[in-house]
């Protein structure tokens, strides 16, 4: 599949970077406990460390925050799906044990301090786009609503918007019969390359090690806006 960063997000954003990791072969199921002890221990020592730093001073939370107001969002109406984790640590209403996936996607973001999402990529249908939304985007979302995201970043394949930093679709969610996924890492605009490809080839490591298969990833840019995976 062909994934382009377009321009409206480019315009807004010289330096947006997209991280992208291709999973084939995954098999998704129960997280082994070892997972679910560390993701716990790991959400127990944010508390803490939350109580003297406030969720919205976080390097990489503040910085997303900018990012929305710089695509004409607003972060206290909309927020960015990894501010809202780190919201709901700070009250210590833990994050529960789902599925092996969703399980490390949302420990990624937890650890980057970034929005990331992963999709089943059965349910897409021909190239992706990320685009910034306009007043029509919308889809139903996980959260049982339907999702408006003017002026919210976004992913789109052949049938229409599936995925986005603020909440994903119901359409493209991983299940345990997810055998092929794609993970959408909405970096820092502030990490250069090297870091980047660091932060993913780490993230495809652990996924895999916990869900098998194996991965390929890329990343986009201004200087590399398209790419195939």
């Amino acid at each position: 599949m062909n994934i382009t960063l377009d321009t409206s997000l480019l315009e807004k954003v010289p330096a947006m970077k997209i991280g992208l990791i291709h999973y084939t072969k995954i098999t998704v199921s129960d997280s082994p406990q070892m997972i679910k002890g560390r993701i716990q221990l790991y959400q127990e020592n944010l508390f803490f460390e939350l109580q003297d730093v406030p969720v919205a001073e976080q390097p990489g939370i503040k910085e997303w925050r900018a990012l929305w107001k710089a695509f004409g969002a607003d972060p206290n109406r909309y927020r960015p799906s990894a501010e809202s984790l780190l919201r709901r640590i700070a009250k210590q209403q833990y994050l529960t044990p789902f599925h092996s996936a969703v399980d490390i996607n949302n420990f990624f973001s937890l650890q980057y301090e970034i929005p990331v999402g992963i999709y089943d990529t059965s349910h897409l249908e021909g190239d992706i786009t990320l685009a910034l939304g306009d007043k029509e985007t919308s889809y139903d979302g996980l959260n049982g609503r339907s999702i408006l995201l003017k002026n919210i970043p976004y992913s789109k394949d052949a049938a229409g918007a599936f995925g986005s930093p603020y909440v994903d679709s119901i359409r493209t969610a991983v299940s345990e019969n997810t055998t092929d996924a794609l993970h959408i890492f909405y970096l820092r605009p502030s990490i250069d390359e090297a870091e980047a490809r660091q932060l993913l080839t780490s993230s495809g490591k652990m996924f895999t090690q916990v869900n098998g298969g194996d991965f390929e990833f890329a990343i986009l840019s201004a200087a590399g806006p398209t790419t195939s995976l």
